[in-house]
């Protein structure tokens, strides 16, 4: 028995000097919210609430396997760019883009959202929860009046939705940066 002692020991001293030994797999990061995938129905009319046109350029945040992404560059035309935390969400969200054709209209950022740029977005889509909407909303209404930004399921605290709607059992809500005073 104490002989193995001393060789664990002996392993542990050397995988401690040794860097190849003493690696350790990369965490996995943080997640505020659980992937939930949106129906695609959902997808379909939170598109159509937000009034997609030529030139918009849309950010989903929380993209997860990017159906809105794709959704928008495919049926809209429209440039846009999906951010999640997860490094898997966006690897599968790169291969439902290349399935989709659509690579060239889209993109998938591995960040954080509250230390991502959202100023050249004209359009906001999310799928987050309450707390993550309230710590977000004060960085969403610094954007350029006119943005348009639509929230499935979950609203914005005492800032009042111009639209809600019901799609296929979810409720969206529908906003627009204001003018600042």
């Amino acid at each position: 028995m104490k002989a193995v002692k001393v060789l664990l020991v002996l392993f542990v001293a050397t995988a401690a000097s040794n860097p190849v030994l003493a690696q350790q797999p990369p965490k996995k990061p943080q997640l505020d919210v659980p992937y939930v995938p949106t129906k695609p129905a959902v997808v379909n009319g939170m598109l159509k609430l937000a009034n997609l046109k030529k030139g918009d350029v849309l950010y989903d945040l929380g993209c997860g396997d990017g159906r809105i992404v794709v959704a928008a560059a495919k049926q809209y035309g429209v440039t846009a760019v999906g951010y999640d935390i997860d490094p898997e969400r966006i690897a599968e969200a790169n291969a439902n883009a290349k399935a989709a054709g659509v690579t060239d209209k889209v993109k998938f950022v591995n960040a954080n959202l509250f230390d991502t740029d959202l100023s050249k977005a004209t359009v906001i889509t999310m799928y987050l929860l309450p707390t993550v909407n309230m710590e977000l909303r004060p960085k969403i209404l610094k954007l350029r009046p006119g943005t348009r930004i639509v929230s499935h399921a979950f609203d914005m605290g005492d800032w009042a939705p111009e639209k809600t709607e019901m799609v296929d059992g979810a409720t969206l809500y529908f906003w627009t940066v204001p003018k600042r005073k």
